[in-house]
């Protein structure tokens, strides 16, 4: 039974996969993909940070960053857990005819890095500023998106990453707030 249910996720994943992947080549497509992919790099997340503390009220701001101070490396933490433990080659390994279009980070596959960090900081966002609640939104789940159709993620390493990104900024949330 666990086996079917395995085999069936694996043919899935590689449908929805292939039918990403298998957009093309498109320039624009390719360019738009990675600089989104590179927003979630984390780069941007200290400066953001500074935005908010230096913006908003010193209540609002202060529980942002305490809880994106704790979230942040509990999701890394957990992230590399996971990634060690489960050592899924990324798809390029596992699919033929697969090249990724942006090098990976790492050797592994499972869970998706960039969208746990997207998923993160658009679930403290809109914690804190619920009207960013729909661009934050869909920002992290292009950035899931693009993972994928950039050739080095399977839809559910994205899928990995988005809930551990809103776990553990929940818990940052949690203990803070």
């Amino acid at each position: 039974m666990l086996r079917e249910f395995t085999n069936s996720l694996t043919r899935w994943d590689t449908l929805l996969f292939n039918r990403i992947f298998g957009w093309g080549d498109r320039r624009v497509l390719s360019r738009s993909f990675r600089i989104i992919s590179w927003s979630a790099n984390g780069c941007f997340y200290p400066l953001l940070g500074f935005y908010v503390y230096l913006a908003f009220s010193p209540a609002v701001s202060k529980s942002f960053l305490l809880s994106a101070l704790l979230a942040f490396p509990l999701e890394r933490l957990l992230y590399h857990l996971l990634k060690q433990s489960m050592k899924r080659d990324r798809p390029c390994e596992g699919i033929v005819d697969v090249q990724f279009r942006v090098r990976p980070p790492d050797q592994f596959s499972f869970p998706s890095g960039h969208t746990a960090s997207a998923f993160l900081m658009m679930t403290l966002l809109t914690n804190f500023f619920p009207v960013l609640q729909i661009p934050t939104l869909l920002w992290a789940s292009t950035v899931g998106i693009a993972r994928v159709y950039l050739g080095v993620h399977y839809p559910t390493d994205v899928l990995a990453g988005a809930i551990l990104g809103i776990f553990t900024a929940r818990i940052g949330i949690w203990f803070i707030v």
